[in-house]
């Protein structure tokens, strides 16, 4: 895979390059951090960190991965500076697709949403006690919409680790929530 963006390639003028990388790869960055913060005014405030930091460093993007996956490992590495340095807990992490994941059936039964909304508050304390290498692959996978392959390629791992760590993380949630709640 080429590089798509270097000034020696172009001859000249590499902002026009990144700003079409910009225009073409804004929308599901934003979508990527909105997923994790379900906040417009955050997701727009970190994808433009995120675009930032990509810009800076792009000099680094050596193509082994695709573009979006490498964006979306600094937008998850943007999201979870803002989360330190603003000292919040993962609460603004959106369970909701993790608790779809989990469980199965939407249910507008009163019993089934409890039951729903117990199981998100549950998934929460969980992904801040398990280790940062299963939560990353999660949210890679969940919230970036990654295949395997792009989540290796994010966090310098091979396939078969990533999805060995993925269905790992997901037993040892699976295991709590079934002790919990008997799922």
């Amino acid at each position: 895979m080429a590089v798509p963006f270097t000034k020696k390639r172009n001859g000249g003028d590499g902002l026009q390059s990144f700003e079409s990388i910009y225009e073409e790869h804004f929308p599901r960055v934003y979508a990527f951090l909105y997923r994790l913060c379900k906040n417009e005014s955050l997701a727009e405030e970190l994808t433009q960190e995120t675009f930032l930091q990509a810009f800076t460093s792009f000099y680094r993007f050596r193509g082994e991965s695709s573009l979006f996956t490498w964006l979306a490992s600094i937008a998850k590495h943007v999201f979870f500076t803002y989360l330190r340095k603003n000292r919040l807990q993962k609460q603004c992490i959106d369970l909701e697709l993790v608790a779809d994941v989990l469980c199965a059936g939407e249910g507008s039964d009163p019993e089934e949403i409890a039951q729903r909304n117990a199981v998100k508050e549950s998934v929460r304390r969980l992904l801040e006690t398990i280790p940062d290498k299963y939560r990353d692959v999660v949210m890679l996978r969940l919230y970036a919409d990654l295949p395997f392959a792009e989540v290796a390629a994010a966090l310098k791992i091979s396939e078969n680790s990533a999805k060995v760590i993925y269905h790992r993380a997901k037993k040892m949630l699976m295991e709590e929530l079934k002790h919990e709640y008997q799922l």
